[in-house]
């Protein structure tokens, strides 16, 4: 796997980036091997998302290009679980596009929908925590992934 897989210092709600480990700004910017990868990725992913999660479906989003909202010039691709009872509705973009520029941090990862907090309640996790994390889900990750191959 070329891509990485990132958790954001200040979420929105649960949610995962994909990121290609080449820094170009558009999806259009990766070449034909990073493309399989990403998109094989981000499959992957949702998968995994959606069954750690227990969500009933999943937002997959991309903001590709300024006039898209992208503020980050890196091309990556949220992954969001979605609940029937969570009510964000389309006011999960509207969200994603106040906490864009904190692509670069990890996220807090549980296993039930997350309440959206006020801009001012939301606080930085420390770097202990999210590494715990981080460890938690890449040892989920490894055992889905095998769970998958025994299929």
């Amino acid at each position: 796997m070329s891509s990485k897989i990132f958790f954001s210092k200040f979420p929105v709600t649960t949610q995962v980036l994909v990121v290609p480990l080449r820094v170009v700004p558009r999806l259009k910017d990766l070449n034909l091997e990073e493309s399989i990868d990403y998109i094989k990725t981000i499959q992957l992913i949702h998968r995994f998302i959606e069954k750690l999660y227990k969500a009933d479906s999943l937002n997959i989003a991309m903001q590709d290009g300024i006039a898209a909202g992208q503020s980050v010039p890196h091309v990556h691709t949220h992954i969001i679980p979605r609940y029937l009872v969570d009510s964000y509705g389309d006011g999960i973009y509207d969200l994603l596009e106040k906490n864009e520029n904190n692509l670069n941090s990890f996220y807090q990862t549980y296993c039930k929908p997350l309440a959206v907090l006020d801009d001012d309640n939301r606080k930085p996790r420390t770097m202990e925590i999210m590494q715990g994390e981080a460890n938690w889900l890449s040892a989920e990750l490894e055992k889905f992934i095998k769970e998958s191959d025994d299929e």
